[in-house]
Formats: C-alpha cells, sequence, structure tokens
C-alpha cells in the first residue's frame, strides 16, 4: 500500500464548473443515432415519438446538460433541408464519411426534441465544408426566428410552433481535415464570412470556432480572424486517445491510456497561451473540448464504430473530468464521444437489449460538481513510467482528483482516482480553509481493470456506496487500486 496526499483549498476558488463540461456528442455513426435514440415511432422498444426511452431516461439521470449533433465528420456533408418535413418525404442520401446511406429520419425537430425530452442543450454544428454562408443562416432562422418570414413559417407548417432557440452553433467541424482540408487561413476567411451572417440573425447565440491541438494552426487561424473577435466566442479542441486493446492490454497500455489523457492539459495550456497572445484583454474567449474520448483499434467503421468500454476507460474519463474541473475557467463545454454505440459511449444497446457502460458511472458520480465552484487542490503521490504510443515517456502520477464547494460553503465535493493498477492508496486528506463534520462515499471498482459490462452482466462495473471519515480538518481515506471515488463532505 502506497501514501498519497491531497489538499483541498477551499478559499481558493478557480472558478464555477460549468454543467456544459458533462456534456455528449451524437453523430449518424454506426448505431448511435439508429437504434441507440431513434427506433421510430412503430417499433416495439418503447419509444416517445420514435425517441428510444430508456436512453432518454438514462441521461436525465445524469443531468446531461448539452448534446451536440449531427457531427462530426458527417456535419460537414449534412444539408439540413434533408431532415425537415414529412418523413415519407425527406430524401435518403450517402453517409459519405461512414460507408452507409442515412434516411434522415432523425432530423432538426427530432433532435430537439430528443434535447428537450433529456433536459439538454442542443449544440449544432453547421456545415462549412460543403455548405454555404446561406445555408447556415437559413438553419438557423428556421430554429430560432419568430416573425413570419419564409423559414420560420416552414418550421410551423413542420409542427415547430415556437422557436428551438437553439444557443450553440458550431461553424464547421474539424475543418483542418474531414470538414475540407482548409489551411487555417483558409478557414478563418470562411469562418469570417459564416459568422457575420449567422451573428447578424443570432444575436444571443454563442458561436464555436473549430480549432486545433496544434499551436500553429491556432495561432493562424485566430490571427486571420483580424481582430474581429466579436465573430467568436468559442474555440474548440478534439482529443482521442489510444493504447492497446480495448479489453486484452498490458499493464503498459493500462497506464500508456491514461498517461495519453493528460495530453489535453497540455492542449488547454497551449490554448489559452495561444488567445492570450492574439486576443488579450479584447474579450474572453472559452475552449471547448467538444469531442473527447478513448478510441480503441478495434473500433472501427466496419463494426459501426463499437468498442467495449472497461473500468480502464471509465478511470480515463475521471481523469479528464478531473483535467476539466480544475480549468473550469478557461473550459467552457465539453461533450464526450459519442452518447450511444460508439466509441466512449455511456449507453449500449443491441436491438431490445440496454444497459449502461463503465463511463456512464463516472458521469452519475461526478454530477455533484456540476454547478459548484473549483477550487485548487494539491496531489502528491507516486508516479509510474508511462510510455506513450509515440515512444515517448511521462511520469503518470497516481493519484488524480478535483474539488469544487457549493455556493452557500456547506459542502464540499472532493473526487479522487487511484490509477495505479495493482496498488492500493492510503490518501490523506486535509482541507483549508474548513473542517469537516461527516461525509458519504460513491465508488467505482472492479476485480479487474478489463472489467466491462454488456447485456448479460450489466453490473459487472457500477458504483456502491461507501464509508468516508471525513472529520475536522485531516483525515484519511483508502483509495483500492484502479478505482474512482467520489467524496460529498459535509462542512461545519
Amino acid at each position: 500500500m502506497a501514501d498519497a496526499s491531497l489538499v483541498v483549498h477551499l478559499d481558493d476558488a478557480i472558478g464555477t464548473i460549468s454543467p456544459l463540461l458533462y456534456g455528449h456528442f451524437i453523430e449518424h455513426l454506426g448505431r448511435c443515432v439508429d437504434e441507440g435514440i431513434w427506433v421510430g415511432e412503430d417499433s416495439p422498444i418503447p419509444n416517445v415519438g420514435g425517441i428510444r426511452t430508456r436512453t432518454v431516461e438514462a441521461l436525465k439521470a445524469i443531468a446531461a446538460p448539452v448534446i451536440r449533433w449531427p457531427g462530426g465528420c458527417f456535419a460537414d456533408d449534412y444539408h439540413w433541408q434533408d431532415g425537415v418535413g414529412p418523413r415519407d418525404r425527406r430524401p435518403r442520401r450517402v453517409n459519405l464519411w461512414w460507408g452507409n446511406e442515412d434516411d434522415n429520419a432523425f432530423g432538426t425537430h427530432e433532435f430537439v426534441r430528443f434535447c428537450r425530452l433529456v433536459g439538454a442543450e442542443p449544440y449544432i454544428c453547421a456545415n462549412v465544408g460543403s455548405g454555404t454562408p446561406a445555408e447556415a443562416k437559413a438553419w438557423l432562422e428556421y430554429c430560432n426566428y419568430d416573425g413570419d418570414s419564409h423559414y420560420a413559417r416552414l418550421r410551423r407548417e413542420h409542427g415547430g410552433a415556437e422557436p428551438f432557440d437553439v444557443k450553440w452553433w458550431g461553424i464547421g467541424n474539424e475543418n483542418w481535415g474531414c470538414g475540407g482540408h482548409f489551411e487555417p487561413e483558409e478557414y478563418a476567411a470562411a469562418y469570417r464570412r459564416f459568422a457575420t451572417y449567422l451573428r447578424q440573425l443570432g444575436k444571443r447565440c454563442r458561436f464555436v470556432a473549430c480549432g486545433h491541438t496544434t499551436r500553429d494552426w491556432n495561432l493562424r487561424f485566430l490571427q486571420g480572424l483580424r481582430g474581429r473577435w466579436d465573430l467568436i466566442d468559442h474555440l474548440s479542441i478534439h482529443r482521442y486517445v489510444q493504447a492497446g486493446h480495448e479489453t486484452d492490454f498490458t499493464d503498459a497500455e493500462f497506464y500508456a491510456v491514461l498517461s495519453e489523457c493528460i495530453r489535453l492539459d497540455d492542449d488547454l495550456r497551449q490554448a489559452r497561451g495561444t488567445l492570450d497572445v492574439t486576443v488579450g484583454g479584447a474579450k474572453p474567449i472559452g475552449v471547448i473540448v467538444d469531442e473527447w474520448g478513448v478510441w480503441h483499434p478495434q473500433a472501427r467503421a466496419a463494426g459501426g464504430h463499437v468498442q467495449e468500454n472497461t473500468l480502464r476507460d471509465a478511470l480515463a474519463a475521471a481523469t479528464v473530468l478531473d483535467l476539466f474541473n480544475n480549468w473550469c475557467d478557461l473550459v467552457t463545454m465539453a461533450n464526450l464521444a459519442q452518447t450511444v454505440n460508439v466509441l466512449q459511449s455511456v449507453i449500449r444497446t443491441e436491438g431490445e437489449a440496454f444497459w449502461l457502460t463503465a463511463t456512464y458511472y463516472v458521469f452519475d458520480l461526478y454530477r455533484p460538481h456540476m454547478g459548484n465552484t473549483g477550487v485548487r487542490t494539491v496531489a502528491e503521490s507516486d508516479v509510474v513510467d508511462a510510455k506513450r504510443p509515440d515512444g515517448s515517456t511521462h511520469d503518470l502520477p497516481l493519484l488524480s482528483a478535483s474539488a469544487s464547494a457549493d455556493a452557500k460553503g456547506r459542502r464540499a465535493v472532493v473526487s479522487l482516482v487511484n490509477r495505479s493498477l495493482d496498488a492500493d492508496l492510503e490518501c490523506c486528506i486535509r482541507l483549508d480553509g474548513g473542517s469537516a463534520q461527516s461525509g458519504s462515499a460513491r465508488r467505482l471498482w472492479a476485480e479487474s481493470a478489463s472489467a466491462h459490462n454488456s447485456a448479460q452482466r450489466p453490473d459487472a462495473v457500477a458504483p456502491v456506496e461507501g464509508d468516508c471519515a471525513a472529520s475536522g480538518s485531516e483525515w484519511t481515506e483508502p483509495l483500492p487500486a484502479h478505482s474512482v471515488t467520489v467524496l460529498q463532505v459535509n462542512l461545519t
């Protein structure tokens, strides 16, 4: 058993942990939308207007705050008018990126209704790669305009009596790649053009530009905006990680995935530095990580990008959520890829079968952080020498942590990830600026880090209630190997 420590500085606020940091992403890829969300009104699977009931209920239970759609790469070949109006008249289109066809049964109205059922904000990604500013403007008008224009009347004819009030709009997706292979200066020119017309109509909307994990792209793009900071509210980045087989991984690959997650810390530091250099204090621009997750090599197009979701993946998700909590003054939204059946999904289905993944339960455990004030922590633990897939090495601390306090200062939430594959930790927790009266604990753990839920064993990895030793300003918590623990501490 190894020792670790965590100091929670209750009086050193970082910022508000926006619920939007715990967002999700859906794309017309594999069985994410078709079957996972949309089953059709005539399906024997329980549904609400064609939307799978259990998917809605599961996302409501974790208070899913925002859902991004329709992509992903799919977004920059999606033409929104294909997905509105009577479903039997909607055209069937080639899904350019994912090797199948799409019948457009799930379009704007279905997406917005899905979000409303869940209680999530809709976040729409507009087509820049193969679309036009006029098409994007018409989509925004269709969704949000309350007058008597052509597109507002069309929305009403299609059953949308009231405006959808979609606040979040991405202007393109991965435009450095599948979204058109733009050079950053080219995308800056396109972004200025699109955003000029969208901003004029959507003055209350929030517009998200496509960024990159490289400083050069972001720097050249932001310089290409030529000081038009009124046109941009947020800059997005994506980060996927992988190392080894989805379930049959080595010890080294276990640590490599967790170490790869730490690259997000560098991504965020780079993005902040680039924004400081280019924008300075002219306008606060947030960073959105609107695609992130573990992407195993077994998740391929031929199989619908399905992968098993093990306890190792859950530890990766918890590591990332700790990073977002600790960067909550910069990160304004994040969206796990993807919600159902694809990549690091929180939900799996097979026909009528339905189960929750290990990653789902991380979002369940971390929910008490949402809306709290993030506070600074100092964690100390042993490190492991993790070799990343690119051959580089990284000292991976065995303890990951984040903490927050509620608005009244009556409760603190402390999340702790023991990233050791085989060693338990005794973690000494000290509160600086407060004292604990009592507490409760929830923990995600299994005998093996490769454990995962399935239709046959839906509870192989599930949270359990545990004891919490919180008392006074200092106490010790046992953290089992490869586990996630969230404490709720009542303060005196």
